[in-house]
């Protein structure tokens, strides 16, 4: 028995019937053609008329100064000048007199010429030994150094980098309340004022 392409009328009239009676799952799609079996072809998609533009460049006069990127903003080169950065965490009299070289340190340990293994237990030792002695402002000496660019322990001038941060780091961050560039009198940038907390 040959097969029928299509629907009769009969069966055309009993799809709209329940096509009728049916409430569409998703109201805004299109109904599938009885006669196709299949969603018709969706028309191709223009794009949107009021797609959000690209943000503006700020115009730029001849001769007028650019304003500086973060690439651009001066970043704090010197041990001395990130520790000035990182803002005050003691009285502001008492740091103001003792930036001026008007407070003398109560003790100082120099670790100039010493390596990085060396100065470390040093200092540690130093520092908890005057908090327990209930002492508040020490001087700790690093030298200068020669040639110092930069961070790395390798070069000339290591000590002077790294003891700052050996100062804000366990055990000795419990008891520095403050670190900073010594004044010219005390050795300047090649030495520092530990100031300590209060002992308990």
């Amino acid at each position: 028995m040959p097969r029928r392409k299509g629907l009769t009328s009969e069966d055309r009239e009993m799809w709209s019937r329940v096509a009728r009676t049916a409430s569409p799952l998703h109201p805004g799609r299109k109904t599938l053609d009885p006669e196709a079996g299949k969603q018709p072809a969706a028309p191709p998609v223009a794009p949107a008329a009021s797609a959000v533009p690209p943000p503006a460049l700020p115009r730029f006069r001849v001769g007028q100064t650019p304003l500086p990127t973060p690439s651009r903003l001066p970043q704090p080169a010197t041990p001395a000048e990130r520790l000035a950065a990182a803002g005050l965490r003691m009285d502001a009299k008492t740091h103001r007199k003792m930036n001026q070289g008007k407070l003398r340190p109560e003790a100082r340990l120099d670790l100039h010429g010493m390596t990085l293994s060396a100065a470390q237990p040093e200092l540690t030792h130093f520092v908890l030994s005057c908090y327990g002695g209930g002492l508040r402002l020490v001087l700790v000496i690093t030298g200068k150094g020669r040639g110092d660019h930069g961070p790395l322990p390798t070069r000339p001038g290591a000590l002077r980098h790294q003891v700052p941060y050996w100062l804000h780091s366990p055990p000795l961050s419990m008891v520095v309340q403050q670190v900073t560039a010594a004044h010219y009198r005390h050795g300047g940038e090649g030495a520092y004022y530990v100031y300590l907390r209060r002992p308990k």
